[in-house]
């Protein structure tokens, strides 16, 4: 039930978080002060803006506040884009903004109206001593916030840093649209975001990597002469009008996160609790959002304690998505450098969809024929054709569409010692038959000791030789058109093991056989076994293997090999430092720690015939400190292109067992994304990749060129002929088998 008496709440900070939040638990009846060390028209920045969705829950809790910022709305729906001095429009996105300094005007007001008393100009006492008095404390105190800092310990707060320097300014005009425009300057990358706040007013920020502001002198700049400099950078777009600040200053984002929002009756709102990078205009969204969420808890929880823990409950899921792709917008931005050289609607293509928010799909909605354009310059056959549908050559193999059945390790090899059977011509058969352009065995292995366990399949006998072309020709005359790839691999130190199911890279209780790496570092110290250092002989003898099983793997009929570089297997072991600590011509720098997994791929390629394709499969981070780094994974990548690697199939982590993933929706894509805009070579994107949508907006972007789909094909053989169905797309690409063609259209799910 609602709380039924009347709480004393203190909230620390007077931004728009504070105020709004102090104005709705006043309307609910509450005895509500605000302290804020600021005159009243304090602010840094200028434009505020707000989406549809949090001007939703805006009118529904206070119409009146609904009804002053209605009033004062500037309102666009295009975004330009600027690219080498061409302008691109997209239009139907739907902005609404207004002066941060009206904004607070509005809520100054209302909140006077309703009673809530305002100590401006006036620094807040500590939050626990407001705790001591005070029913309930809101922290509203800003990315800088006190209350956090002295509550750390509970709390619990992450902060990081970006690696740019950005500038809020203004401009005594207004742009018509959100503009984006890039500069080529001799000191580096720089850009601008624009929009209109008022009639006769835009924000204006500049942002740059680090090291181009300092290279750029900006470092040793004044506000004025930052603001001038700036000004004569972007002269075109400001039409030779000058910028000005507001107390402006160069700073790096930081990105704020709380493991608890909350401690006693203290709780955190705003930017004190979470921040998100401004290129998704969030910043004050999400404070009014906390603010709505906050009074809401208020008012139907029985007590303080049951209010703080639904806000929280309630503001975590959407905080933690909004900074997720407030994350990916800003290390899109950080990454610029690499975009320019894209064709130009690929560009801005790629600029709209970056935080992964908006999509191929509902861009369509708000702009078809932008991006209709975007598809032609892609080379989609025609308008019925999504981009996935797409067909791409490698070497002599023509993929008839952009999907991928990723590589799934199936644990199930008929008599233990490798051997595929039934179960694996029935889980590929189906999976082709099922429309991808390519379908992938698990990681076949190269010999008996290079089993990860002992249900994982090889190719190092003539029987298991045989047993793989029965598959293979399966696939090929029962779904013709489908590509199926081998993936070649050995499990170095994380052999040995048991079978998925019983305990993920746990040892074998009996029956282990030896393992080897390229140094002698268990996997999971105190756990796994030591494998052996493998001498120069060792290396002869695994690469040899490789090429035997690879000449077995191209008399079986497979399409397109693949080279296991990943994931802490044998290869990847010499890839990263923190698995190889090797002291001769196999260890040390990265050249030298190439040196081996090229080797192999040489002698693969020899074998492998001309006409086929070969990738390479990598992990482009370890997701631990001095790991592989973002820079040593396109150097690999490289590496691998220039001995005859026609794609890089991008995936990561798996190699140390202390890894700390950073988990969500396409959280790989960056790394394939920028593999290839640094290269030019073809990628593959794998990683969390479900939707058909997703597909789509990564190929139009230029992220990748492949995607590979792995649990949502398990879920769904036919993920790939469902997703061409609910696109309406019947051609070529994406052809139906002839004995399920009755079933290429949804079957009805209720009674008409």
């Amino acid at each position: 039930m609602p709380v039924a008496r009347t709480l004393r709440i203190a909230v620390i900070g007077g931004g728009p978080g504070g105020l709004y939040a102090a104005a709705l638990l006043a309307r609910q009846g509450h005895t509500v002060q605000v302290w804020e060390r600021g005159a009243p028209d304090d602010t840094f920045g200028f434009g505020v803006v707000l989406s549809d969705e949090t001007l939703g829950g805006i009118e529904r809790a206070d119409t009146d506040v609904y009804a002053a910022l209605s009033a004062e709305f500037v309102r666009w729906d295009d975004i330009d884009i600027v690219h080498r001095g061409r302008m691109l429009t997209s239009g139907g996105h739907g902005f609404a903004a207004l002066g941060r300094r009206r904004l607070l005007e509005i809520l100054h007001a209302r909140c006077a109206d309703l009673g809530v008393r305002l100590h401006l100009r006036t620094p807040a006492p500590a939050a626990d001593a407001l705790a001591a008095s005070y029913d309930l404390v809101v922290a509203a105190d800003g990315v800088h916030s006190a209350t956090r800092r002295s509550g750390a310990a509970h709390f619990r707060p992450t902060v990081t840093g970006g690696r740019c320097r950005y500038i809020w300014l203004a401009s005594d005009f207004a742009f018509d649209a959100f503009r984006f425009e890039i500069a080529e300057t001799e000191h580096g990358v720089m850009q601008l975001h624009a929009y209109p706040y008022a009639r006769d007013s835009s924000t204006v920020i500049v942002e740059m990597r680090e090291e181009v502001w300092r290279a750029a002198a900006f470092d040793l700049c004044d506000e004025a002469e930052s603001a001038a400099r700036c000004a004569k950078v972007f002269g075109e777009a400001l039409h030779g009008r000058p910028l000005r600040g507001n107390r402006s200053a160069w700073t790096a984002f930081r990105t704020v996160v709380n493991e608890r929002w909350s401690h006693g009756n203290v709780v955190l709102l705003g930017d004190a609790a979470h921040t998100a990078h401004f290129s998704i205009g969030s910043g004050t969204k999400l404070a009014v959002e906390d603010a709505l969420a906050l009074a809401e808890a208020v008012a139907a929880e029985p007590g303080v304690p049951a209010a703080l823990a639904a806000y929280e409950a309630a503001r975590r899921p959407a905080v933690a998505s909004t900074q997720r792709a407030a994350a990916a917008s800003m290390r899109w931005f950080e990454e610029l450098a690499g975009y320019v050289d894209q064709p130009e609607r690929q560009f801005a293509f790629n600029l709209l969809t970056r935080s992964r928010r908006v999509t191929h799909g509902n861009l369509k909605v708000r702009d078809e024929r932008f991006t209709r354009a975007v598809e032609r310059d892609f080379g989609c056959p025609d308008e019925a054709t999504p981009p996935m549908f797409t067909p791409l050559r490698l070497r002599g193999l023509t993929l008839r569409n952009r999907v991928v059945v990723s590589p799934m390790d199936m644990y199930s090899a008929a008599d233990g010692d490798g051997m595929p059977g039934d179960f694996h011509l029935v889980h590929l058969g189906a999976r082709a038959l099922g429309g991808a352009a390519l379908v992938m065995t698990e990681m076949v292995c190269v010999s008996r000791e290079g089993r990860i366990t002992p249900g994982c399949t090889g190719l190092y006998t003539d029987a298991q030789a045989a047993a793989w072309t029965r598959i293979a020709d399966f696939v090929h005359a029962s779904a013709p058109g489908t590509a199926l790839g081998v993936q070649l691999g050995h499990s170095g130190r994380k052999g040995s093991t048991r079978l998925m199911w019983e305990g993920m890279d746990d040892p074998l209780p009996e029956g282990n056989w030896p393992v080897v790496a390229a140094s002698a570092l268990p996997y999971r110290p105190g756990v796994s076994a030591v494998p052996r250092a493998l001498t120069r002989a060792d290396l002869a003898s695994i690469r040899a293997e490789f090429a035997a099983a690879a000449a077995r793997a191209a008399g079986c009929g497979f399409d397109l090999l693949e080279l296991h570089c990943a994931h802490g297997y044998l290869l990847s072991g010499f890839l990263s430092p923190l698995a190889n600590r090797r002291t001769d011509a196999y260890g040390g720098p990265l050249t030298h720690r190439l040196r081996f997994p090229l080797e192999v791929f040489d002698a693969v390629r020899e074998v492998w015939p001309e006409d086929r394709p070969m990738t390479v499969r990598l992990s482009a981070t370890d997701w631990a400190p001095g790991g592989t780094s973002a820079e040593d994974a396109v150097a690999i990548a490289a590496a691998f292109a220039a001995h005859g690697a026609d794609a890089i199939d991008v995936s990561t982590g798996q190699v140390v067992s202390d890894e700390a993933p950073e988990f969500g929706r396409s959280y790989q894509t960056p790394y394939a994304d920028r593999i290839r805009n640094a290269l030019g070579v073809p990628v593959i994107a794998v990683g969390a990749i479900s939707s058909w949508d997703d597909v789509n907006s990564l190929l139009l972007a230029g992220r990748a060129d492949l995607c590979a789909i792995g649990r949502p094909h398990l879920y769904d053989p036919h993920w790939t002929l469902h997703a061409a169905a609910d696109q309406s797309y019947e051609g070529p690409a994406a052809p139906w088998p002839a004995p399920y063609r009755a079933g290429s259209r949804k079957p009805p799910t209720g009674k008409g």
